[in-house]
């Protein structure tokens, strides 16, 4: 079985509210709409893990996911770390990781037309939802995903249809499979001296184990998941749980410079594989 995806960045509510971003998912074999929401964001990795997150709650989890190629899905960057070339691949984006872990094949697409499907979905939303929109007078984002839900139901009402084989295409998630986990933020940390750990800006103290053992210099897994709450992981053990105001970070990538700063910032020839003296290796990113 396989899911289509996409986003519509479009004035829906025609002025009487802000723009707003439509994240979906569609059934391949039925085009029934699997998950769909708006955001005030554009196109971004924290709408795709929410509606995911969505769709496999109420319908299981697909095969595959036939997308675009829009850098929330893959590395379009020409940046390896020191770590990528001596491993020989990149590292995957946050929700390429979040579709490995759930064994969701991703074949993307080479062009609009290839996404014929989905496409046509969004013309269908911007004449009739948003017309449905000005009928509801809605003008604000949750005025919008009410009429959204609506209109979602009645379109798999009446343009949806059966798969030309009954068995079930989704997959069940397996016992104790952690969700929350897998569709959340994921960031490595090596623990400090002080038993602290960053994210951003946060410095975030980590309690003592028994006996007041440490571990400084031990590498831990944050995980920011999608209801704002952090989680430090040790292995598969939580050592902390906190609330913290839902970001996205990511590896920094190197300016774009030019030619004369080029010049003057060349290193030898034997260090040109490495990153540059003061290089910090983290910075944080809008979410839109």
């Amino acid at each position: 079985m396989m899911a289509l995806t996409d986003a519509s960045r479009h004035d829906w509510l025609e002025g009487r509210g802000p723009v707003l971003t439509l994240v979906g998912f569609q059934d391949d074999a039925t085009s029934q709409i699997l998950a769909a929401h708006f955001q005030l964001e554009a196109e971004n990795t924290l709408g795709y893990l929410r509606a995911l997150g969505s769709m496999i709650t109420t319908h299981g989890v697909p095969l595959s996911l036939y997308r675009d190629r829009h850098s929330t899905f893959q590395r379009n960057d020409a940046h390896w770390t020191l770590a990528e070339q001596l491993a020989g691949k990149q590292s995957p984006t946050q929700l390429g990781r979040a579709l490995a872990e759930l064994g969701i094949e991703q074949i993307p697409a080479y062009s609009a037309q290839a996404k014929g499907r989905i496409e046509r979905v969004w013309r269908t939303c911007q004449d009739r939802l948003i017309s449905e929109l000005r009928l509801a007078r809605a003008s604000t984002l949750l005025q919008a995903n009410t009429v959204l839900a609506r209109f979602c139901a009645d379109y798999n009402q009446r343009f949806a249809h059966p798969a030309a084989e009954s068995v079930r295409d989704f997959r069940s998630l397996p016992r104790r499979f952690d969700l929350s986990r897998c569709l959340s933020f994921h960031y490595q940390r090596v623990v400090a001296a002080d038993h602290t750990v960053t994210l951003g800006t946060h410095s975030i103290a980590l309690p003592p184990l028994p006996r007041h053992r440490g571990y400084a210099r031990e590498t831990v897994e944050l995980a920011h998941h999608l209801d704002g709450t952090l989680s430090v992981y040790r292995g598969d053990q939580i050592l902390l749980r906190l609330p913290l105001p839902l970001e996205e970070y990511a590896a920094r990538r190197p300016k774009l410079l030019t030619s004369a700063q080029k010049r003057k910032t060349t290193l030898p020839r034997i260090y040109n594989s490495l990153r540059p003296p003061g290089f910090s290796g983290r910075y944080l990113i809008d979410r839109g």
